[in-house]
């Protein structure tokens, strides 16, 4: 029991790391367009993080939970060299200022140590279809809702005059702000619920993949408290580098992730908050022109999206040989 309660609390860190790591998807337009101080948005986030608790949403943990690796596969140790393998890259892309996807990393590491457990045949085909498929769409919806978005606000404006048209969506960033980070909180916090669900069923303390109400409510406290914490390295990247944006273009950015957020977790998808947020504001971006876009910078989040479940496979197997051994 005490090693059950050991994991649990590792996946409560990786749930604190994760907001602090993708506090930056919640806050950077809010921040990047000045509407917020980073002080006041991180805590804007962080409650609106938690609030998504009570949307009693738990179809994506259910996913992570039944349908990433065969249940009768997991165990303990499993699923604590899973959570190695997500935080190592998570702290490892912090540390260069890139906004990878936490989300990946966690199934990532997951897919990683039951293959090196019990080889590919571990893997449920259907979940990890269905996250494949959305690392690919998730960003291309994000930037197809904001260039839409945006395109079809600024030309119902286009005769208001600039000064009073900033003054007004200073104030529906607030509300756009609030929706992208129920959105996160409603999503990511899910990821954590499902993997400890997993390792309490695994280990025989719940009797059903259900997911208790306390697990929703310690996960969403979790990942609020790790956005409160901030991730000032990832800020910079996400609000300023990729493209310049103005308070109307940082609320259609962030009410199409939002969309896209919420969508995906009705439906029961896991997705990645980063790639959902980067793809919208590249879309506000384009519409001014394609080269308003810094497509190096573009080109670098990309480079780190395509190694985050690889690299954090490779970490969670070398983590599960080691515990392994460890345990004979």
């Amino acid at each position: 029991m005490s090693f059950v309660l050991f994991v649990v609390f590792v996946a409560l860190a990786f749930d604190f790391i994760n907001g602090f790591h993708d506090a930056a998807n919640s806050i950077a337009t809010v921040v990047g367009t000045r509407v917020l101080t980073p002080k006041k948005a991180v805590a804007w986030a962080a409650f609106f993080n938690f609030v998504a608790a009570f949307s009693l949403e738990t179809r994506v943990a259910k996913t992570i939970g039944k349908d990433i690796v065969n249940p009768a596969v997991v165990d303990p140790i499993l699923i604590l060299a899973a959570l190695v393998g997500a935080i190592v890259w998570n702290l490892l892309t912090w540390w260069w200022g890139l906004p990878s996807s936490s989300s990946h990393a966690l199934i990532g590491g997951f897919a990683g140590a039951a293959v090196m457990k019990a080889g590919p045949g571990a893997l449920v085909a259907r979940g990890i279809g269905k996250t494949l498929v959305f690392i690919i769409l998730s960003p291309v919806i994000g930037f197809l809702l904001g260039f839409v978005l945006f395109l079809s606000v600024a030309w119902a404006f286009r005769r208001a005059r600039p000064e009073p048209l900033d003054r007004g969506f200073r104030k529906v960033q607030l509300v756009s702000a609030a929706a992208f980070s129920f959105g996160h909180g409603m999503n990511d916090a899910q990821k954590t619920m499902g993997i400890i669900a997993a390792l309490l069923f695994s280990s025989g303390h719940l009797k059903a993949m259900e997911i208790p109400f306390w697990i929703v409510l310690v996960c969403h406290a979790a990942i609020a408290l790790g956005t409160l914490s901030g991730g000032w390295r990832i800020v910079r990247t996400m609000g300023m580098r990729i493209t310049t944006l103005k308070p109307i273009g940082g609320s259609c950015a962030e009410f199409a992730g939002a969309a896209t957020l919420i969508g995906a977790s009705l439906g029961g998808v896991p997705v990645s908050t980063t790639h959902t947020i980067t793809g919208a504001i590249m879309g506000v971006g384009s519409v001014r022109r394609f080269s308003a876009v810094r497509w190096g910078v573009a080109r670098s989040i990309v480079t780190a999206w395509i190694l985050t479940i690889p690299a954090s496979a490779a970490v969670a197997a070398l983590v599960w040989l080691g515990l392994s051994a460890l345990k004979r």
